[in-house]
């Protein structure tokens, strides 16, 4: 089963600084088809004016995982992290036993990011903040963060979850085939380009949720910037 999300049909907001689209429910969002997938609670795609970004406000109990598309973001947090994570570079929060932080676009463009919550299957845990550079290029999809036994001991960002994110460019005509486990689903976005997933066709920034797919493969119809997540189903 692939059920594309089609980006003019997500959820949106907008104020004078944000302008972001919800893949799932948030906010003033509502609907009983998008709350969540899986472990996969938020995907937002936001998009922040210069010199604006996020006061400090608290969270809890969440995995948060921010990949900049464009731009960068500044983060700084009650625990006394202060950092900047550039585009193609992702950074994870675990927010545990609670953590207030913000975060700002301090660059004189706009910033683009996919913000992705994932529910953690370890509770009171301490709270943290990490961030990493992850090499250009290369080929198929990295794995930038995960808390899936098969990552460990790589250079992925841990993750309190049984999940895992991971991104990648294809090049026009380029394909990838990745395996979903029994058990497990997936949820992708074109991040940028056109793609189609086992022949289902996505333009971009549309999603796709996933399930019952034992086998995914993946096509770029143009140069495509892809990001997955793979959440226990």
């Amino acid at each position: 089963m692939i059920d594309p999300r089609p980006f003019d049909r997500l959820g949106r907001f907008r104020n004078a600084w944000l302008n972001a689209r919800h893949h799932f429910n948030f906010g003033a969002y509502r609907d009983p088809d998008r709350a969540g997938f899986g472990r996969l609670l938020v995907w937002n795609d936001d998009e922040i004016a210069p010199g604006t970004g996020f006061d400090p406000h608290p969270h809890r109990e969440m995995e948060i995982v921010t990949y900049v598309r464009d731009g960068a973001i500044t983060h700084r947090d009650s625990l006394g992290n202060e950092g900047r994570t550039e585009a193609g570079d992702v950074q994870v929060m675990h927010a545990g036993t609670g953590i207030v932080h913000a975060e700002y676009n301090r660059e004189a463009t706009p910033t683009r990011l996919f913000q992705i919550w994932i529910h953690p299957d370890r509770a009171r845990v301490a709270p943290g903040w990490e961030t990493r550079q992850f090499p250009r290029g290369g080929e198929g999809l990295a794995v930038l963060a995960s808390g899936r036994a098969a990552d460990s001991g790589g250079s992925a960002l841990p993750l309190y979850a049984d999940a895992a994110v991971l991104a990648g460019t294809l090049e026009a005509g380029q394909s990838v085939e990745l395996a979903l486990e029994p058990g497990r689903a997936a949820y992708l976005v074109a991040a940028s380009g056109a793609v189609t997933v086992n022949g289902v066709a996505l333009g971009t920034r549309d999603g796709a949720a996933i399930r019952d797919e034992p086998r995914l493969a993946i096509v770029a119809r143009e140069r495509s910037e892809l990001v997955l997540v793979d959440v226990a189903a």
